[in-house]
């Protein structure tokens, strides 16, 4: 009877500070790093500030690990000049083959257009990358990005509208999907000068500093992993709504959402690089199969 109240509290205490509910920032996240006051929390607006300085950027990570669900997040991005910053949303595992699910938001000069670049690591191995240029300023106000991980694809999406999906082909492809490795939420502001915008030909400008993105809103409603690695899913996941048939696949709209994003915003796709992958689009195996118009 002691060990299963032990583990009641435990479950208990993974609801409340896992849920995404949690009060206060700091049952929520901890600090990964930070420069000197990089990190701002607000009670009142329940908004949480990172900034880059010269001096360094800012990193944090959820208290607890997950196994599927949906990972939710209103976000602002640096207004005016941001060229070389990366603000980095994204799920990860941990050690040489850890699992990742990213977000990046790739600065720009000042009036250019942000560019959203997502991947995907498993077991380790990641070069799964897609580049899409956004349809609004996500500068001026903020927007919701989500990622949905469940047992039967990734989705990822902005103001609920779907760019990009990724299934779970582990019958076909083994070692292909996330599905063992329980991950934290992260997100980071950081120096990306080397690479993140026209391929590294634009630095950050430091006369700019500092530069700030802000999050609210931060909604986890997943399967939290206890600490002896067990999770109150394992009996029926098939009960959460995340996993429901409305997110095994694409319905008709939500494909149709995705070709308009993939037609006029999508500037990469690692399925059709040839100087990479010289039998692209049918190598990597996957990607015949992570497009909107094969569904069957």
């Amino acid at each position: 009877m002691e060990t299963a109240g032990k583990l009641l509290l435990a479950v208990c205490l993974c609801v409340i500070l896992c849920s995404g509910t949690a009060i206060k920032f700091e049952e929520q996240f901890n600090v990964v790093w930070s420069s000197l006051n990089n990190i701002l929390s607000y009670e009142t607006s329940k908004e949480v500030e990172l900034s880059l300085t010269k001096t360094g950027g800012a990193n944090i990570q959820s208290s607890c690990f997950y196994l599927y669900g949906s990972f939710s997040v209103k976000l602002k991005l640096i207004h005016g000049e941001s060229a070389g910053t990366v603000t980095a949303l994204y799920l990860t595992s941990f050690g040489d083959n850890h699992d990742e699910i990213d977000f990046e938001f790739l600065g720009n000069e000042t009036g250019e257009p942000y560019t959203l670049h997502t991947n995907l690591f498993v077991n380790g191995i990641g070069g799964r990358e897609q580049r899409i240029k956004l349809w609004f300023d996500p500068t001026i106000d903020f927007h919701t990005y989500t990622i949905i991980w469940n047992h039967y694809q990734i989705l990822w999406l902005v103001d609920y509208i779907p760019i990009r999906f990724y299934r779970n082909l582990e019958h076909v492809y083994p070692g292909a999907y996330p599905h063992t490795r329980p991950m934290v939420v992260s997100a980071s502001l950081f120096d990306g000068s080397g690479w993140a915008t026209q391929d590294g030909r634009k630095p950050v400008r430091w006369e700019y500093a500092p530069f700030v993105i802000k999050f609210k809103n931060f909604a986890f409603d997943a399967c939290a992993v206890l600490p002896d690695g067990s999770t109150p899913c394992n009996n029926n996941y098939r009960a959460h709504w995340w996993e429901g048939l409305y997110y095994q696949m694409l319905d008709e709209g939500r494909r149709d959402q995705l070709m308009w994003v993939v037609s006029k915003w999508k500037i990469y796709d690692y399925c059709y690089d040839n100087k990479r992958y010289p039998l692209a689009p049918k190598e990597p195996l996957e990607c015949q199969y992570n497009v909107p118009w094969v569904w069957e």
